[in-house]
């Protein structure tokens, strides 16, 4: 009869999930939405206090029984935020978000003084790009001299709900990763890069103890009456979003291709080893599960279809009715989706850009598609690098919220050349955080369970919305991606000229 709950911190909204093991079934789901501050410098910043209230506001939704049932809990993160702690553990200024482009100039700072870009992989596995952690440090001592001052504990989104929840301050080895701290080959923190980041300050004093991804611990009494669950509920260590995603979707063993298509587009895989990449065409993360999570990561998907939507005036839920009649290729539109900038490759200041309009292609419908082509080209650029790098796939495990599109499931496929399946709950990283929960409880009370063999006993596909690659159209996609590659290049070598001009 026991319940475990799964929390998804994203940028968007607060996700809960509440599973029954026992039945293998999830018995309750809800949300709450989430504000943005915007900056036209690149920020992106949201109060930690939302997450709070949303969070409440999700528990509230459930029914009393429900949340008396609930034993243990795992918290999912947007990864690389900044929750800056004073000595009391209040927060001292809005959180820098993962897509928070405002710290580039602080990227390239820490990556000269520790000896450029492939000196940091050597030190800890990766550069530092836009959005990692490590920037938004000295991005706060240069504009916020008075907060960096009375810094105390630097935490990541899903750290502080969880310091929320118990009142104990923790990280785990795969949100940590992106930091730009944590040597991901050794999983303990790199003393240069952190000196890079303030060769002044001992920032190792302010980080969180590191735990084991099986890490358990007890709920803070007054929350768990505030939330309305059991005072001897257990919360798991918990991860980043992309972490949690990999477990909730299966992805827990190399050979499969996990992809997330939100906000920001995911590429992860299964590793059992470390697998690192000095010009950073992915991130060397650790995984939540012990292991390593080679992680492709744009900065652009959804909010490519999403403003396309905007400006024609049509929800995206209507986007595969819009597109009806398209083919792939989007009559010749090639969209590069770079809207918020972009991480991979590191674009951080690149734009948008949509090529080949000619008098008879630009209609709304092939601009939808040739968004949502932009950003699965994106990905797949990612992904080819991983085939570069020796990695073998089977089948895609595809999530997010772009992924309750047909259209977009069939176009996933086609580029990839690979089938695509859909896990039958569609909530990957709030699932996964609950599937850790589960584990880390069972092992709590002296289960040895590995958390792969648990993953193949909860995670079930959707039949009904596994696809397979078209021939045809795999070979349609064909030319369309080799001019989406085309632009690209111009971009990055503008880039690049652009850099080399800032520095000469």
């Amino acid at each position: 009869m026991s319940l475990v709950a799964g929390l998804d911190v994203g940028t968007q909204s607060i996700k809960l999930i509440v599973y029954d093991p026992s039945a293998q079934r999830v018995v309750a789901v809800c949300g709450h939405p989430l504000e943005l501050m915007t900056g036209s410098d690149g920020r992106r910043e949201q109060r930690a206090q939302w997450w709070i209230d949303a969070i409440v506001a999700c528990f509230a939704k459930l029914d009393a029984t429900t949340r008396a049932r609930i034993v243990a809990l795992g918290v999912s993160g947007q990864q690389h935020g900044f929750v800056p702690l004073d000595a009391e553990g209040e927060v001292l200024a809005p959180v820098k978000l993962w897509c928070d482009t405002s710290s580039q100039r602080e990227c390239d700072e820490i990556m000269a003084v520790a000896g450029g870009a492939q000196r940091c992989a050597a030190l800890a596995g990766n550069p530092v790009l836009v959005g990692y952690t490590a920037s938004k440090l000295p991005w706060t001592r240069r504009h916020r001299a008075a907060v960096y001052e009375q810094l105390a504990t630097i935490m990541l989104p899903h750290d502080y709900v969880n310091f929320w929840l118990t009142g104990e301050r923790w990280m785990e080895c795969g949100d940590a990763s992106g930091t730009g701290w944590l040597d991901v080959r050794t999983r303990g923190w790199s003393s240069a890069m952190l000196a890079a980041t303030d060769p002044q300050r001992d920032l190792s004093a302010c980080l969180p103890p590191l735990v084991e991804a099986d890490f358990a611990c007890a709920i803070a009494r007054d929350v768990a009456d505030v939330l309305g669950v059991s005072r001897s509920v257990q919360v798991s260590a918990g991860g980043g979003d992309n972490m949690m995603a990999a477990i909730g979707t299966g992805n827990v063993a190399p050979g499969m291709l996990g992809m997330s298509l939100g906000t920001s587009g995911t590429l992860f895989t299964h590793a059992d080893h470390p697998v690192v990449d000095t010009t950073a065409r992915w991130a060397a993360f650790c995984s939540s599960d012990g292991g390593w999570l080679p992680l492709v990561c744009t900065m652009n998907c959804t909010v490519a279809t999403e403003s396309v939507a905007k400006a024609f005036g049509f929800d995206v839920r209507d986007g595969d009715a819009v597109m009806a009649g398209t083919a792939p290729g989007a009559g010749g539109l090639v969209m590069l989706p770079f809207l918020n900038g972009e991480r991979t490759p590191d674009l951080p200041y690149a734009r948008g850009s949509l090529h080949g309009m000619d008098i008879a292609n630009v209609t709304r419908a092939n601009l939808y598609r040739a968004a949502m082509e932009g950003a699965t080209y994106a990905l797949r650029n990612g992904y080819d690098a991983l085939l570069e790098a020796g990695l073998r796939f089977e089948a895609i495990r595809l999530t997010g919220g772009g992924g309750q599109s047909g259209v977009w499931r069939q176009m996933v496929a086609d580029v990839f050349a690979l089938p695509v399946e859909v896990p039958l709950q569609a909530e990957g990283a709030a699932f996964g955080a609950a599937l850790q929960a589960l584990w880390a409880s069972a092992r709590a009370d002296g289960e040895k369970t590995p958390l792969a063999d648990i993953v193949r006993k909860h995670v079930q596909l959707a039949s009904h919305l596994c696809v397979h690659p078209i021939p045809e159209n795999v070979a349609g996609y064909r030319p369309s991606y080799r001019q989406f590659l085309r632009h690209l290049d111009t971009v990055c070598s503008l880039g690049a000229n652009e850099q080399a001009s800032d520095i000469a």
